[in-house]
C-alpha cells in the first residue's frame, strides 16, 4: 500500500509539475515592455507612461474575493496615487470581455489589461503553468519615471497592500528629489 500511495504522488506532482516563471526583473533593471488592450479594448504600451512613476500590480483572476479587494483598494486611492504622478495598471490573463465586467461591476477607474497569451505576467516572473493550468501570481512593481523597476512586492497581501506602495513611493519620490 504505501508503494502504492508513493506511485500516486510522484504521478501527480509529475502531473502537475509547473513551469516555473522566469525571475522578476530586478530593482535598478528596466522593467520589461508590453503592449496589452484594457477592459475598453484600448491599447496601453507600458513606454507611453515615460516621465511617470507606474504601479503595475498582477492578479490571478478577475472577481474573486481578494483580486476584488485589491482592485477597490487601488480604486480607492487612485486619486492620491495621481496627486504623487503615478498611474495604476492591473494586469491577468482574463480576457477583455471579463475585465470589463469586472472593471463595470467593481467601478474601477484605472486600465486592467488582458495579457491572454501570459507573455506580460511572464517577462516579470509572474506566471506559472501546471500542467493545463495558467496561474499569475499576485505581484506588484513600482516603476520609475525613466522606465526602471524601483520596488518589486513579492509577497501581497491585499488589506494593506496599497497603504505601502504610497508609502514607499512617497519615500522613492523624497530619495529622487
Amino acid at each position: 500500500m504505501t508503494r502504492m500511495l508513493k506511485a500516486c504522488v510522484l504521478g501527480l506532482l509529475m502531473a502537475f509539475a509547473g513551469t516555473a516563471a522566469c525571475a522578476s526583473p530586478a530593482v535598478g533593471e528596466a522593467a520589461p515592455e508590453f503592449s496589452l488592450p484594457d477592459q475598453s479594448n484600448t491599447t496601453h504600451n507600458l513606454a507611453d507612461y515615460r516621465g511617470k512613476w507606474v504601479v503595475v500590480y498582477f492578479y490571478p483572476k478577475d472577481g474573486t474575493s481578494s483580486c476584488t479587494e485589491e482592485a477597490c483598494s487601488f480604486r480607492d486611492s487612485l486619486d492620491r496615487f495621481k496627486s504623487m504622478g503615478a498611474e495604476v495598471l492591473g494586469i491577468s490573463l482574463d480576457d477583455v470581455e471579463s475585465h470589463a465586467l469586472f472593471a463595470e461591476k467593481n467601478k474601477l477607474n484605472f486600465p486592467i489589461l488582458a495579457d491572454t497569451s501570459g507573455a506580460t505576467a511572464q517577462s516579470y516572473g509572474s506566471y506559472w503553468e501546471f500542467g493545463p493550468l495558467r496561474v499569475v501570481r499576485r505581484q506588484t512593481f513600482l516603476i520609475d519615471p525613466e522606465g526602471k523597476v524601483a520596488k518589486v512586492y513579492h509577497k501581497v497581501y491585499t488589506d494593506s497592500h496599497t497603504g505601502q506602495v504610497i508609502k514607499d513611493l512617497q519615500a522613492l519620490q523624497t530619495a529622487s528629489n
